[in-house]
């Protein structure tokens, strides 16, 4: 069967994808970026789809040509400027579905999410509501379903990626209040599983179907497993207030993207748990236990690392952006180009205007601030690392020299400068290794 997976890059869409090709499908990677979509499926054929601009039917027509069944896994958690959630959710989703009637598609099964119909007033999970209500209003063979929390031990993203990175932490493992909130999450191999057979046996037809592990576990126990999972040493739960959970769901929101947005401390808030019945029945899969499935899949010394370093990231990012910004803002506006312009033996009392000083503080002050929005972070920060090398490089050379002609104790102040860069360059190559997504 000719297969298009939207949101075939992302943590679900992937996964998904990994099954039905396993399963002898044929299947087209429907994804932004065509780069991460060859890294990641480098013999499978890849279908350009951006659900900001394709909001058209007309626009996805061509891309459905010979396909027989969608499998749609295309959501975000928060939006990030152009990918609001009126379009990712709403009206791109919609084109594709009016695509699939006009084309002759009529396999539909779309990926939602557990608890968007309790009427719960995020954004989220209205616009993922909208999407459900209106393929439900087609002439399609559709089926709609609902997972709650997905993990797997063979990797995470996004939510699970910030579970394991809070039960990582030394000594304390902080809780949003008491820590009780149920969850059911799912086993990705029972989630992709399931997708096989509804296609494959056209199971589930016209049903919205909740997709949940086998039994409610409280926040505090997901996060407690993971860390025995993960082998670290004893801790403690720190119930954080309400009001400091908020703050710092704030600043996520205002970085873009951070490792809690408002968002997602909602979703935490609510809890996410429903019985599996429907699930197991329909596809007659009797999901896995929690548990059951991190003890038969120990976790590996890179599970460990990613768990320490997750929250390392954006700490990097922030302090850089930071020290480029106010380095910048001192030597642009705090009388620094006065400095400047006398060692390169111009005249600091003559008239300010444009000069050669101001355009790398300028450039400085802008890749700091993008790299504080996350605006390119990784492209800023490849140039950045690129920059420091040359500037080190010709530093070294010089340092040299002037060692060679006048001792190294003349020298010393230049090179603690020259250590202090090197530092900078050292904290951004370790930014730029670890701003990856996926």
């Amino acid at each position: 069967m000719r297969v298009l997976v939207t949101g075939a890059t992302g943590f679900i869409g992937r996964h998904v994808a990994a099954c039905l090709i396993a399963a002898g499908h044929e299947v087209l990677i429907g994804a932004r970026d065509g780069r991460r979509a060859g890294r990641v499926f480098p013999d499978q054929r890849f279908v350009a789809c951006d659900f900001t601009r394709d909001v058209k039917p007309e626009a996805w027509r061509s891309r459905l040509e010979g396909v027989e069944a969608l499998v749609n896994c295309v959501g975000v958690l928060q939006p990030r400027r152009r990918a609001t959630m009126e379009a990712v959710h709403e009206t791109a989703t919609a084109a594709l579905f009016d695509a699939c009637a006009a084309a002759g598609v009529r396999r539909v099964i779309h990926i939602s999410a557990l608890g968007v119909d309790t009427g719960i007033d995020l954004h989220y999970a209205t616009s993922k509501l909208a999407a459900d209500t209106y393929l439900q209003g087609l002439d399609l063979d559709w089926t709609i379903l609902r997972p709650p929390l997905v993990y797997t031990p063979s990797g995470s993203y996004g939510g699970t990626s910030l579970l394991r990175a809070q039960a990582a932490l030394p000594l304390f493992v902080p809780l949003p209040g008491r820590g009780d909130q149920p969850f059911q999450p799912v086993f990705m191999d029972d989630l992709t599983e399931g997708i096989r057979r509804l296609l494959e046996e056209g199971r589930g037809i016209g049903e919205i179907i909740p997709v949940t592990g086998p039994e409610p576990i409280s926040f505090r126990e997901i996060l407690f497993r993971f860390r025995r999972w993960l082998g670290l040493g004893r801790a403690w739960p720190l119930p954080i207030p309400r009001p400091v959970m908020g703050l710092l769901a704030r600043l996520g929101d205002l970085v873009g993207g951070g490792p809690l947005t408002t968002t997602s401390l909602r979703m935490i808030e609510q809890g996410n748990a429903a019985a599996p019945d429907h699930f197991t029945r329909v596809t007659g899969i009797l999901p896995r236990r929690f548990d059951a499935v991190l003890a038969q899949h120990p976790a590996q010394v890179q599970d460990r690392w990613h768990a320490r370093l997750y929250f390392l990231r954006p700490v990097l990012r922030t302090a850089l952006g930071l020290f480029w910004v106010v380095g910048a803002s001192v030597m642009l506006f705090g009388g620094g180009l006065d400095a400047g312009r006398a060692l390169s033996g111009a005249d600091p009392a003559a008239p300010a205007g444009f000069d050669l000083w101001q355009v790398p503080f300028g450039l400085a002050l802008l890749s700091g601030l993008l790299l504080l929005f996350r605006i390119k972070a990784r492209l800023v920060l490849a140039c950045q690392v690129a920059v420091l090398a040359i500037a080190l490089l010709w530093w070294m050379s010089s340092l040299v020299g002037l060692m060679l002609v006048i001792g190294w104790l003349l020298v010393w102040p230049n090179l603690m400068l020259f250590l202090g860069l090197a530092l900078i360059f050292v904290a951004t190559l370790m930014a730029l290794a670890l701003e990856d997504d996926r």
